[in-house]
């Protein structure tokens, strides 16, 4: 089984940071894109930023310039560097990874329950 197990969300004034962690465990033999989403009060999810095996980074318009995404392959550990929030950035946070699992010999999506983050004006 392969967990994705979020942190540092939490509640943070406008024009502040905060930095998620969501570190993957299990039977992980590798991984291909990890990436964030979130999803606001009454809305879809939707992608934030996804990063590549090799580094190449994504990001949605609203969140370019403000968002940094990292990832350490050795720790199976994806961070979102967020900056200058907004009240708009209020959501949860999910973390999501492309893991390939040794006993099914194939790459499956795997899911973090979330990190709630609140943005106050």
């Amino acid at each position: 089984q392969v967990q994705l197990v979020e942190s540092g969300g939490g509640l943070v004034e406008a024009g502040g940071s905060l930095r998620l962690s969501c570190e993957a465990s299990g039977m992980i033999l590798s991984m291909n894109d990890m990436a964030w989403y979130r999803q606001a009060p009454g809305k879809q999810r939707e992608l934030v930023a996804v990063i590549s095996n090799g580094g190449r980074t994504h990001y949605v318009n609203d969140v370019k310039g403000r968002f940094t995404i990292s990832r350490d392959n050795a720790k199976n550990t994806v961070w979102l560097q967020m900056n200058s929030l907004e009240p708009e950035d209020t959501a949860v946070y999910f973390c999501n990874a492309e893991v390939f699992v040794l006993d099914m010999a194939k790459y499956m999506t795997y899911w973090g329950k979330g990190t709630l983050v609140t943005v106050s004006s």
